[in-house]
């Protein structure tokens, strides 16, 4: 008995020693992780996707041209406590906006909402504004941008240290810096859906998520990933201006002048 727990005391003495791991140098780091793998249950791990967290609380547009739609429905479900899917909010625009000139647009327009909201018994009104109205707004508001080269709807949610927070269909939480807000602020107009007796919701509070800040290329790239049908022609312009080489021509009366020729080729192959 005593030579077999010598042996196994040997054994272990012999492993041990071979898996020491010397004093690391100056400049090394030397850590050490359990070899079987540990659950995420049991760390209380909970591991989500980004888009959770960028879309939280924003209804996401539908189509390319909802963003009116789904920026209303923000407000109404994040704000006043309503239920509305956006194809709801969509039927009711449709149904007391004014349909032939929705269709003619493509698109939403501030007096469809305010026709929209009243009949849902929310007044509303569309108001112009200043910096200095946003720092200081109280409510949640409905505010057209014009960005990246299209017009659109976002929710301004809050004024912070220089910064516009907003809930945008489109690209979810994002922020401006004041400058940038002013810059894209189309006709510094506002539109507030009031409470009426809506007990007032905390959906649309700043997060921790919303108070990082994003450079404005990385807003540019959002906006190129998730507007094709607006970026598509600035692209094909520019891959087009990219094989354009100046010529000079001469006219009949004998005056020169530089046109633009394509450069490119076409071919079978």
């Amino acid at each position: 008995m005593l030579t077999s727990m010598l042996g196994v005391a040997l054994i272990y003495f012999a492993v041990n020693e071979s898996v020491v791991v010397e004093s690391p140098q100056k400049g090394e780091i030397y850590y050490e992780h359990p070899t079987q793998p540990v659950s995420l249950r049991e760390r209380d791990i909970v591991v989500k996707p980004v888009s959770e967290f960028r879309y939280h609380n924003v209804v996401r547009q539908a189509y390319d041209y909802s963003c009116g739609s789904a920026a209303l429905t923000t407000v109404l479900n994040q704000y006043l406590g309503r239920q509305f899917q956006e194809r709801q909010i969509m039927e009711g625009l449709l149904r007391f906006g004014e349909t032939e000139k929705i269709v003619e647009r493509r698109g939403f327009s501030l007096l469809d909402m305010k026709r929209l909201a009243t009949a849902l018994g929310h007044p509303s009104g569309g108001f112009r504004a200043e910096m200095s109205d946003i720092k200081t707004l109280d409510h949640p508001a409905i505010v057209p941008i014009a960005y990246g080269g299209f017009k659109h709807f976002v929710v301004l949610k809050k004024y912070q240290d220089g910064h516009v927070y907003v809930a945008d269909p489109a690209l979810g939480n994002i922020s401006f810096t004041e400058s940038k807000f002013q810059e894209v602020w189309d006709q510094n107009v506002l539109f507030i859906v009031f409470p009426n007796g809506f007990e007032p919701q905390d959906g649309l509070e700043l997060t921790d998520y919303d108070l990082r800040l994003l450079d404005e290329r990385t807003i540019n790239r959002w906006a190129f990933e998730v507007f094709p049908v607006f970026t598509t022609p600035m692209e094909n312009w520019a891959d087009k201006a990219g094989t354009l080489t100046r010529v000079q021509i001469t006219e009949e009366d004998g005056s020169k002048r530089i046109i633009n020729v394509p450069t490119r080729t076409y071919f079978h192959q």
